[in-house]
């Protein structure tokens, strides 16, 4: 896809959570922030995003300080705003509550020049279906080696 950078995966994320959805939000973020976001300074290991004042937030995303900010640059583990439209927050905030899922960001990457985040609504797995997931990639692992041994 042209235009598309990505910047940082949540690798994790998949691994703890079933995600049921995915989309793409825009970020507000300081200059700094940017500028180290370009230079691929971000963590999402331990990031969620939730809903608070109709507003939807990034929340324990670490973006190390910009080293040529003025000033000290900003804060790397502050809340960042999401956004996302009026109904579209509604409607992931009934979900969220019915469904007790929560929302996971699984990248963050550049599009045509803009910060976006894709966010996940998911839902945690337990232990075993961690366990499934293991013996199955194992599994398909095996078979592909077999075929290419066969060929």
């Amino acid at each position: 896809m042209s235009g598309h950078k990505v910047v940082a995966t949540n690798r994790k994320a998949r691994y703890n959570y079933e995600i049921l959805d995915s989309f793409e939000v825009g970020i507000v973020l300081l200059g700094s922030e940017v500028k180290s976001l370009r230079d691929a300074q971000i963590q999402l290991k331990d990031s969620y995003a939730s809903i608070r004042g109709g507003e939807v937030w990034l929340e324990k995303a670490h973006i190390a300080p910009y080293k040529f900010a003025e000033a000290g640059g900003h804060d790397p583990e502050r809340p960042r705003k999401l956004l996302l439209h009026r109904r579209e927050i509604d409607r992931l905030n009934g979900r969220i509550n019915e469904e007790s899922l929560t929302l996971v960001p699984l990248q963050v990457y550049f599009k045509n020049g803009t910060a976006k985040v894709e966010l996940g609504l998911a839902k945690g797995k337990n232990t075993r279906d961690k366990r499934r997931d293991i013996v199955k990639r194992q599994q398909k692992r095996e078979m592909d080696r077999a075929q290419s041994h066969r060929r």
